[in-house]
């Protein structure tokens, strides 16, 4: 699923007039209905009144059909107007088609809506089309309705939120919504921590926009929802067998940091390699050998961390991180591992550590390896962005540079491709913020990876959004503050089960 611009979202309404022969006030009848829709599942009980807020434009224009349509079918509804002088055509039509039942206000600063705590209330001053911080009287209206603890239904964007950048102004008030409604597809902002308090929940409400726009569009950015079918895990053949899924090669742990390795290759063996192997320091041999009997076991000549690299000729895929610790011998070993690999990478934990901290390695990075930081690595392998938007720069550049896929961990979870197209995805829930949440991801990924049949993208996008729904499933069944990561790792298969082919 695409993220268009705010300009591209204003093609995009144009294309699909142009190509379904429909006129403006019909595609905004749409997306009333689609909104309205959502209200009677939303708040199908709802007996306070509901304040609908409408701005001189086209998104004023949907809260006015919107008002209309919640009014005829029985909701208490009344409409406060941004004084304006110069309405759009839109709008025009919809004030003139509002019942009269329909109690209408103009805006004023010294009589703002008085508003019980918990008041429902529906955001539609303004769009993507606004540029620029609210202020005068749409600022005012914003601080209100937050000084009044209402709950907010933004219409396609909280007012004052920009679609696809950072605020021109960090300090300008901004709607504060519970629910935002966008039509059609996702926008970028929706995505990145800054807004989060802006945005609350999101959905996406189809109104039939032109898919021939949306294809040929060009945008960096996609969102990845559940079921897609470009990232499906393949079934198997009839007649496979071990040696026919791969076989992985784990380097991880250090000594207290053995846990690491123990879900890292649980999460290997979970997401279907035929075989696994991981090398460990020495002193883990009996925690590992009793907790992971299904994989094989090389332990290093020192007890407490990795010192040696073990021969790669065996294996389909090496992941090395998970709990490794950051030894000088442990970072020659890495050193050594980018110099000769000739299979695919993954690298998480404290090998990215090691690679901020020594960065003349990332020269070696092989093409289309796989990383997966979370926030703080991938800054000590760059740089400290200046805010959200800037980190994804960051992403962009550097899986360009150095031609890998980055997994940058965290809600949305963002794969980087070697190309510069940047993948948000769908599943996951806080209750993944948890210890070995990572180094179940990077089993996952190397499973994956070990699977000759998936490229390198597609491996890390698959394994992310599996990872996310085993997280899911793990806490429908245990709550999100319960979740620990071996409920992830005992979640894997259903997960990839739903998402095979």
């Amino acid at each position: 699923m695409k993220i268009l611009t705010a300009a591209q979202t204003r093609q995009l309404d144009q294309a699909t007039m142009r190509a379904q022969h429909i006129t403006s006030v019909e595609l905004m009848e749409r997306a009333a209905g689609a909104l309205a829709e959502w209200f009677y599942g939303a708040f199908p009980h709802e007996r306070g009144e509901i304040l609908v807020l409408c701005g001189p434009g086209n998104n004023g224009g949907d809260g006015l059909a919107l008002a209309r349509l919640l009014h005829n079918a029985g909701y208490a509804v009344r409409v406060a107007l941004l004084p304006t002088a110069h309405p759009s055509a839109d709008w025009q039509h919809n004030r003139q088609h509002l019942p009269g039942g329909v109690p209408v206000a103009e805006l004023a600063a010294d009589a703002l809506p008085a508003l019980a705590p918990g008041a429902l209330v529906v955001d539609a001053l303004f769009g993507t089309g606004l540029a620029r911080p609210l202020a005068g009287l749409a600022a005012a209206v914003a601080a209100h309705l937050h000084q009044a603890r209402a709950r907010v239904v933004a219409v396609d964007l909280p007012s004052g939120l920009l679609a696809d950048g950072p605020q021109p102004d960090p300090g300008a008030p901004v709607v504060r919504a519970d629910y935002t409604l966008s039509f059609g597809l996702p926008k970028l902002a929706f995505l990145l921590p800054q807004n989060a308090e802006y945005v609350g929940e999101w959905h996406v409400l189809d109104i039939g926009l032109d898919q021939g726009f949306i294809d040929q569009a060009a945008t960096p950015w996609h969102f990845t929802p559940l079921h897609d079918a470009s990232v499906a895990l393949p079934r198997r053949a009839r007649f496979g067998y071990k040696n026919t899924f791969g076989h992985a090669l784990l380097l991880a742990g250090s000594r207290g940091k053995m846990g690491a390795a123990v879900l890292s290759a649980g999460a290997c063996l979970r997401g279907g390699a035929g075989l696994l192997t991981a090398h460990i320091p020495g002193g883990g041999y009996d925690i590992f050998q009793t907790t992971r009997p299904e994989a094989m076991c090389l332990t290093d000549a020192q007890a407490n961390f990795i010192s040696e690299l073990p021969d790669l000729g065996p294996y389909q895929a090496v992941g090395i991180g998970p709990g490794l610790g950051q030894e000088d011998a442990t970072r020659a070993v890495l050193a050594q591992l980018l110099r000769t690999a000739t299979v695919p990478l993954v690298i998480d934990a404290d090998a990215l550590n090691l690679l901020g901290a020594h960065r003349e390695l990332l020269a070696l990075l092989p093409p289309n390896t796989v990383l997966t930081p979370h926030i703080g690595e991938f800054t000590r392998l760059t740089e400290k962005a200046h805010d959200d938007y800037h980190r994804l720069d960051l992403l962009r550049e550097f899986a360009q540079k150095y031609r890998c896929v980055v997994v940058l961990k965290g809600a949305y979870t963002a794969v980087g491709a070697p190309d510069g197209q940047v993948y948000f995805n769908s599943t996951g829930n806080p209750g993944m913020g948890t210890g070995g949440s990572g180094d179940v991801l990077t089993g996952l990924v190397l499973a994956l990876r070990a699977d000759q049949r998936l490229g390198p993208l597609h491996a890390a996008r698959l394994a992310v959004l599996a990872h996310g729904h085993a997280g899911d499933l793990a806490a429908a069944a245990t709550g999100e503050a319960g979740l620990i990561a071996s409920d992830l790792v005992a979640h894997i298969g259903p997960a990839l089960q739903a998402l095979t082919e």
